[in-house]
């Protein structure tokens, strides 16, 4: 057991739902538009970031409300302590969100150092054909989720970016001593943060080597920097590249230009030039390898949004088959039962419809 209350207020279309009795597996059965995903949204929220649809905070309160919304969670930890959790919005404070862990005010990033929340959703279906922003900020969450202090330095490094392309950007050329104070700032923060991307990227790719190739395509992955690792090979890249930065009035070099490359093992290939079954597979092979090494410390939660409905039977059962004997809690979504047939016995589920949850 991780999360056994959850509590929606004024999220979307949910004005008020509570979901009691979590288990192991939790299903959100419903058709399409009913208020599902929105259930997993608020979950993903009980995470450092801007949960899994990257909303903007004034697009997740419930239209007709009043305003602000809420979602609050017990959380059970090992040893059998219950924490309250929660998020939302204040009318006093438009736009910012607030985080509160046993009733004390707390930061957003904190939640990671409590619960690692992993998901999966269709729309990270294009992850290997978009561009790299997508897959670098998934993999910032794979890094976020066993190094809870990578929310921090990554906040460093992207005010210190934002304040150099800033200066890049104004009409006069900015002194070379306020540059050299920032590609500093940019350096210490951007070294620490390509390592731990490395890392992850390591970590993953020892696992994934260790995964049978069936029934899952087996995907090996290769992390590609934007700019130099070392500290101070980032410093003098940064001020050898000022003119032609500024040329283009934004920085061209650094770990805000990282990417991932994942290559179908068996046949060698690109995961971009894969079929999209392929791709699925291997996003899911990922996100299992990804579960495998996360801290057995920290409760654990992976959702997975209309999952089994693109896989075929063989799959979705070995699927089922890895999600059964991993230790975190799953929450499914799915438009019917029937996919999830051989899970539906051991499952807590819910029955979603115009933004109300039943149970059974």
């Amino acid at each position: 057991m991780v999360l056994d209350r959850l509590t929606l207020a004024d999220f979307r279309n949910h004005h008020a739902t509570a979901l009691d009795g979590a288990a192991h597996f939790n299903l959100l059965v419903g058709e399409n538009g009913a208020g599902k995903t929105n259930v997993l949204e608020a979950l993903s929220l009980l995470a450092p970031g801007r949960g899994l649809r990257r909303a903007q905070l004034a697009e997740i309160a419930a239209r007709g409300g009043p305003g602000n919304f809420a979602v609050s969670a017990a959380l059970s930890l090992p040893g059998g302590d219950t924490l309250a959790i929660g998020t939302g919005t204040r009318p006093e404070r438009p736009g910012r969100r607030t985080v509160i862990v046993s009733g004390a005010e707390t930061s957003a990033a904190r939640l990671a150092e409590w619960l690692s929340i992993g998901w999966l959703t269709p729309a990270m279906d294009r992850l290997f054909t978009e561009g790299g922003a997508a897959r670098r900020r998934f993999l910032d969450r794979l890094t976020l989720a066993l190094e809870p202090g990578h929310a921090a330095v990554a906040a460093r490094y992207e005010a210190a970016l934002r304040e150099r392309n800033r200066l890049l950007g104004a009409e006069r050329e900015p002194e070379a001593a306020w540059l050299e104070a920032i590609e500093a700032q940019m350096a210490g923060a951007g070294t620490l943060l390509a390592a731990a991307r490395a890392r992850t990227c390591e970590a993953l790719g020892a696992v994934l080597a260790a995964q049978p190739e069936a029934p899952f395509a087996r995907p090996a992955l290769a992390y590609l920097p934007g700019g130099p690792i070392a500290e101070e090979g980032l410093r003098d890249a940064l001020a050898a590249g000022r003119r032609r930065d500024l040329g283009a009035g934004r920085s061209l070099t650094g770990p805000h230009r990282d990417d991932i490359a994942v290559i179908m093992a068996s046949k060698d290939r690109p995961a971009a030039d894969c079929s999209t079954g392929e791709q699925k597979a291997m996003l899911i092979a990922i996100v299992l390898a990804h579960a495998a090494l996360l801290d057995p410390a920290r409760p654990r939660v992976l959702l997975l949004d209309e999952v089994a409905a693109h896989l075929d039977p063989v799959r979705r059962g070995a699927l089922f088959e890895r999600l059964r004997d991993g230790p975190g809690q799953v929450w499914l979504t799915g438009t019917e039962i029937a996919p999830f047939a051989a899970i539906a016995g051991e499952a807590a589920t819910w029955t979603v419809r115009d933004g109300h949850a039943l149970r059974g």
